[in-house]
Formats: structure tokens, C-alpha cells, sequence
């Protein structure tokens, strides 16, 4: 392999993170941007008389689940109806010959057993 020349730019790796993607990616909350808000919006308690808040948070969650299963979704690359009908047809194939193997097997088996046993 050659070596890129001294002269040319370096390559340079950003890492990404899961607490760098947008909210929109399914991330649940900034950690840096939680610290900025008062302690009164970070630190809410449920008191026994307030039953809104947990639905809500179910619901919330509920929401997120499928909003994430969608995203997740719209990045899979589908197959064409060719590329289905060649993976259809070698699936077929392949459970035609384990079907056979197994058949042939099970005979086998079956005339060994036979002269053995009479």
C-alpha cells in the first residue's frame, strides 16, 4: 500500500456520539442543555394526587417508540422486485434440497435399521 504524500492535507476522524445526533433522531435530551434550566424544571415530583404526568410519560414514550421504529424505517435500503424474486427462488432451492437430503437420509436410515433388526 502507498503512503498519501507528505505534502497533502491530513485526514482528520471526528467521532460522533449518540448525545451529538438532533432530537429528532430519537435522542432523549441534552444533558448540557438540562443543566441550564432551573432546578424546579429538572427536579419535578409527582405528588400522589397528580396522575397526569405518568400517562404522559407513557404516552411520551409510546410515541418515541414508533417515531424511532419510523426513522429506522425510512434508512433501510429495500431490495427491487428482482433482487426479491432471485432471493425467493434460492430460498426455494435451498429448502428443495434439505428437503431432499433429509428424505434420503430418513431411507437410509430406514433400510440399515431394517436389515438389522430382521
Amino acid at each position: 500500500m502507498a503512503k498519501p504524500k507528505n505534502d497533502s492535507k491530513p485526514t482528520t476522524v471526528t467521532r460522533i456520539k449518540a448525545s451529538d445526533l438532533p432530537a429528532e433522531h430519537g435522542r432523549r435530551g441534552d444533558k448540557k442543555t438540562a443543566m441550564k434550566q432551573p432546578k424546579d424544571v429538572q427536579a419535578k415530583k409527582v405528588t400522589q394526587g397528580d396522575t397526569e404526568e405518568p400517562k404522559r410519560n407513557i404516552l411520551r414514550r409510546f410515541l418515541g417508540y414508533f417515531s424511532g421504529a419510523w426513522f429506522e424505517l425510512k434508512q433501510v435500503r429495500w431490495p427491487n422486485r428482482r433482487a426479491t424474486w432471485s432471493m425467493t427462488a434460492a430460498l426455494l432451492i435451498f429448502t428443495a434440497l434439505f428437503v431432499a437430503l433429509i428424505l434420503v437420509t430418513d431411507t437410509v436410515w430406514q433400510y440399515l435399521f431394517k436389515l438389522i433388526l430382521e
